[in-house]
């Protein structure tokens, strides 16, 4: 899960991208002649809510943006999942698939959360497509959060050598934050607002109203507000280990939040030690989200990551 909270009705060319069986909505944005970087969002995140003031920044700075929707969010297919399970590596070859439908042989991967996971999982099995790997918001391949969490809810610590699981204030906010099918969207955006306030973290300030707009952008969108869902299941499988990441090649940087709930930064800090010769970046204040007072410091990040590979 990740987000953010800005939209500066920002007009890319739009398309519905099909392959492996479903059906995935991707736009992109700037010069085709210009790199590409693919945006990957997080669980249950549809691709509009990589801020739209980030993609500008990127075009501003000479990159070809591509955004989508994961498969079970916005305007991808759903997929009965009882029926049709997948993994992590299915989703990595949805991003694959979005890339060639735009001709993009070889591209900055920018992945956030589980799609964090997504990016290095194709830095590991995709080298040659790869010009670089941002790592944002995320933790290592192979990471077992499930087996964490259900020890927390027990009242147990991470054993030795697990990373953290989720702040307490986070799993209990996850209780509540999934509405009834059938909400309507002010009993959605009701249900929704704290789990937020939760994911932006205690130190920036919260713009409620960002939220909002990004929430309301979100259900207006999606075939299915329940559907991405399936992700929790998805992301426990096929990503591969902690080990994988030694044979990355591509310039690697990982962004990370001082103050994310979801992922201490201690996961950060585990995913650029595996990396070889990757790069951290702690951003002071940032939690799991990306609201738009940062659009400004993360674009420059990631610009300043990328300007020296060639697409």
């Amino acid at each position: 899960m990740n987000g953010h909270a800005g939209n500066e009705c920002l007009t890319g060319s739009e398309r519905i991208v099909r392959a492996n069986g479903v059906e995935l909505w991707a736009e992109d944005s700037g010069d085709p002649r210009h790199p590409t970087v693919l945006l990957v969002m997080g669980a249950q995140a549809q691709g509009v809510q990589w801020n739209d003031g980030i993609v500008r920044r990127l075009v501003d700075g000479d990159l070809r943006v591509i955004r989508y929707d994961h498969r079970d969010t916005g305007r991808s297919s759903t997929v009965d999942f009882t029926a049709h399970p997948y993994t992590v590596a299915d989703m990595a070859s949805d991003a694959l698939a979005v890339l060639d439908a735009f001709g993009a042989a070889r591209a900055h991967l920018v992945g956030a959360s589980l799609g964090g996971l997504i990016a290095q999982r194709l830095a590991v099995t995709h080298a040659p497509r790869v010009l670089t790997l941002t790592s944002l918001s995320s933790q290592p391949l192979g990471t077992d959060t499930a087996a964490a969490v259900q020890r927390a809810l027990e009242g147990g610590s991470p054993l030795p050598g697990e990373l953290p699981p989720p702040r307490p204030e986070l799993l209990a906010a996850l209780t509540t934050a999934f509405p009834r099918p059938d909400a309507d969207l002010e009993e959605y955006l009701a249900v929704r607002m704290p789990l937020w306030r939760v994911l932006h973290g205690g130190v920036l300030p919260f713009d409620e109203g960002e939220y909002r707009a990004m929430e309301q952008r979100v259900y207006e969108r999606a075939r299915d507000l329940m559907a991405g869902l399936n992700h929790t299941f998805a992301g426990a499988a096929g990503s591969g280990s902690t080990a994988d990441l030694a044979s990355v090649t591509a310039p690697t940087l990982v962004l990370h939040g001082t103050e994310d709930p979801m992922f201490p930064p201690v996961h950060a800090e585990a995913t650029a030690a595996a990396v070889p010769g990757a790069r951290l970046v702690m951003i002071e204040g940032m939690g799991h989200t990306l609201p738009r007072s940062l659009d400004d410091r993360l674009a420059a990040e990631i610009l300043h990551h990328t300007s020296g590979a060639q697409g």
